[in-house]
């Protein structure tokens, strides 16, 4: 028969699990629909995977540079397409923070930009449109350089 004090050990053990059990993500369903599509965008990237990251963009996509703005799902991927061309990403990104309106159907993604080496370049700033059920496309994509 176990002790007295291996008792309390256990059944504070199965509380502690009880409480992370219930630290689960509790942010809305439409925040963590469009977070996972960030990183699923970011790991086209990382994996070189044009097609899966093509996917992401919706028809009517605007991507805003320094110097110019590029409209249209076919205008981004043609200058994206050189990103996508060696064999190692030259940057990667992830979301630090997604917010969802409250029609479920708008959302803006932001987060940090590395460089291959992993030092922080910029930061992101991504709008997601909700354009079929699941399916978050991004409709507007800006960066800004990091300053620190």
């Amino acid at each position: 028969m176990p002790s007295p004090c291996t008792r309390v050990i256990v059944i504070l053990l199965l509380l502690a699990g009880c409480v992370v059990v219930g630290a689960a993500d509790d942010r809305p369903e439409p925040v963590r629909q469009v977070e996972a599509a960030e990183r699923a965008f970011a790991r086209s990237m990382a994996e070189r995977d044009f097609e899966a990251f093509k996917a992401f963009l919706s028809e009517e996509a605007v991507f805003l540079e320094a110097t110019a703005t590029f409209r249209g799902k076919q205008a981004v991927a043609e200058r994206w397409a050189s990103f996508f061309a060696g064999p190692e990403a030259p940057f990667s990104w992830e979301p630090e923070k997604v917010e969802v309106l409250e029609s479920g159907t708008l959302a803006l993604s932001t987060g940090p930009v590395y460089d291959a080496a992993g030092s922080r370049l910029g930061t992101f700033t991504s709008i997601w449109r909700l354009e079929e059920p699941g399916a978050w496309r991004v409709v507007f994509d800006t960066g800004a350089k990091f300053c620190e």
